[in-house]
């Protein structure tokens, strides 16, 4: 049973989960941990970029937490990993009571790849070249790769990452999409559903839509 201590930290830490998570729409996951039922641990999820939801188990740093009482209380800027495959940075802090035993763990989600266009944009300020110039390898598809250049290009184009975009400018990016060519491939259906947010079904949904 939580304690009156503990459950007056853990609202306290929802109110921050909450405006941090309000500053960075579409941008930043946070998520409070309640550390006092890791069975069900997830007690504020603000810009669900992962998919998880309120109730569900607490993480291995979480667990370790729980275990450890010397865990550091920060861990900073690590890489992590979306389970669509998106690259994030992360940050975990914990929380403890005055009895010095974690009981929440505030983690901050950053979807980089939501970063991209800005990226490609400063690259191509910044870019040299002439005969000399070697063009540059990747392992990915090609054509995954235009895909996600084409959605991320619209997403910016309009201040939002694509799953932060409407229903409206989903729809359209999709027909578009489909109009130039991008369905011709199995995969690019599913490609699309995990860029945007939303079920392959919706994709095809919107992609006979007029």
């Amino acid at each position: 049973m939580t304690s009156p201590e503990d459950e007056h930290l853990l609202h306290e830490a929802e109110k921050i989960a909450t405006a941090v998570g309000r500053m960075f729409p579409g941008l930043c996951e946070v998520v409070l941990h309640d550390l006092t039922q890791p069975d069900h641990a997830i007690r504020v999820i603000e810009n669900n970029l992962s998919g998880r939801k309120i109730g569900d188990s607490a993480t291995e740093l979480g667990l370790q937490r729980i275990k450890d009482p010397e865990f550091p209380s920060v861990i900073q800027n690590y890489p992590n990993q979306f389970p669509d495959g998106r690259p994030v940075k992360s940050t975990s802090i914990g929380i403890r009571n005055s009895e010095g035993r974690y009981i929440a763990a505030l983690c901050l989600n950053l979807d980089v790849s939501a970063l991209s266009p800005l990226i490609m944009t400063l690259a191509n300020v910044v870019e040299t070249g002439g005969a000399e110039a070697v063009p540059v390898e990747t392992l990915s598809d090609r054509r995954t790769r235009q895909l996600r250049d084409v959605i991320e290009a619209f997403a910016a184009e309009r201040s939002q990452t694509p799953r932060g975009l409407g229903r409206e400018a989903k729809r359209e990016l999709v027909r578009r999409l489909h109009r130039e060519g991008y369905f011709e491939s199995r995969s690019s259906a599913l490609t699309i559903a995990n860029l945007l947010g939303v079920s392959r079904a919706s994709v095809y949904n919107y992609a006979k839509q007029k």
